[in-house]
């Protein structure tokens, strides 16, 4: 298994003081965001409309899940997509496949009609972010890497923030909020055909075919921290309401603490991604960010009934454990370049997928197992599981070399 402390990136060539390429940055970052704040509006929305259609929750869920298998099986499409046909233009085709989908529920009178339209929507999502991220990823000079990809976690999550205010005051009945999702989503069109010259081109090197899957090994400490984070923002999340309920918290006292997580994860990705381009190896920061997310679940169990004090806890844990994700993003971008990075983000996005399957499902066991403090030592677990990871590559590694 190569090292991942010293694989070669062609990107270096360019040297630490290469310029930014603003336009492109710009273009990726705001096509996807505007994408972000669709799908922020859209999913409560469909959620909503399939329950004043009279359908069980279980049958909800179930059409929800789609939404991650789909994001599995639309993973390993994106660069052979981008090889053919160009970043740019796979990019606004999967920007139209997702419109005309999303449009597709407003139309599907039946129930079974829904799948097929969410497994499309879904893979068409999936390919957007993976070459989104490619493209911002491969644009960053390496000593912005950091703080660039920090913009774009903070932009993003402005954007999902975004999306359930407009549902607020949009509401789901009749055409409208089906309308404004199809807008908003054909607008990231401009920005990404705007700066269509300067989009990353991935020429085939005969390598690439049949070896997906080995890019989840290549560069094993940002894998398993995206698939640690996928596990605890999806499982913690959805789960986190029950904790907090069983903790004696009132439903508006328990969203706003997850109001605080949020609020930490937009406050403090650009201030870590910055800190992340002072350290020459990444992955010293993945491990503290891994231990700083085992130690709040530690502390949780002793300050779940001190609201205030459990808040602040979580704005710290929630913005550091989300750097995850983002500085994963960035130690894949210095190893890595041209159709590899691209591999490698699509691998990066099936690992946050097959998170979004485990998380809460073991979340859920531990519940069941061990009460209201399942939630923490189960979400505990995962941190453990990744700072094993994360030290047998930097400390295990190093004294095999």
């Amino acid at each position: 298994m190569p090292d991942d402390a010293h694989i070669v990136a062609s990107n270096k060539i360019e040297g630490e003081h290469a310029g930014t390429r603003w336009l492109a940055l710009t273009a990726a970052i705001a096509s996807i965001s505007v994408v972000g704040i669709a799908i922020g509006l859209g999913m409560p929305l469909l959620s909503i409309i399939l329950e004043n259609r009279g359908h069980s929750a279980s049958m909800i869920g179930l059409n929800t899940a789609v939404a991650g298998l789909a994001s599995i099986a639309g993973a390993p499409m994106a660069t052979p997509l981008a090889m053919r046909f160009g970043t740019v233009w796979t990019m606004v085709a999967m920007i139209i496949v997702g419109a005309l989908a999303f449009m597709g529920f407003y139309f599907a009178t039946a129930f079974w009609m829904w799948f097929p339209l969410r497994v499309a929507l879904h893979i068409a999502l999936t390919i957007l972010f993976i070459l989104s991220e490619f493209w911002i990823s491969s644009s960053a000079p390496p000593h912005r890497r950091g703080f660039v990809l920090g913009i774009y976690a903070t932009v993003l999550s402005l954007g999902f923030a975004a999306g359930p205010w407009l549902f607020s005051q949009i509401g789901s009945s009749g055409f409208a909020p089906f309308g404004t999702v199809f807008v908003l989503v054909m607008v990231a069109v401009i920005p990404v055909a705007a700066a269509w010259r300067e989009s990353p081109v991935l020429h085939p090197s005969g390598d690439e075919g049949g070896h997906f899957l080995r890019y989840i090994w290549l560069v094993p400490t940002a894998t398993a921290a995206v698939l640690v984070f996928g596990a605890v923002e999806t499982g913690g999340f959805a789960l986190f309401p029950v904790y907090g309920s069983r903790s004696g918290y009132s439903e508006g006292d328990a969203a706003l603490l997850l109001t605080m997580i949020g609020l930490g994860n937009v406050l403090l990705q650009i201030p870590i991604g910055m800190l992340s381009d002072r350290i020459g190896d990444r992955r010293y920061l993945l491990l503290v960010c891994a231990i700083v997310g085992l130690m709040g679940m530690l502390l949780l169990p002793s300050i779940a009934h001190n609201w205030h004090l459990l808040a602040a806890v979580l704005f710290v844990w929630g913005g550091v454990v989300a750097a995850l994700y983002t500085i994963g993003l960035a130690h894949l971008g210095s190893r890595l370049s041209g159709h590899e990075l691209a591999n490698a983000n699509a691998a990066f996005v099936l690992c946050y997928g097959l998170g979004m399957v485990i998380g809460p499902q073991a979340i859920g066991l531990g519940m069941d197992m061990f009460g209201k403090e399942g939630f923490a030592w189960a979400l505990a677990s995962m941190f453990v599981f990744y700072i094993v990871v994360a030290c047998w590559r930097i400390f295990g590694r190093a004294r095999s070399s």
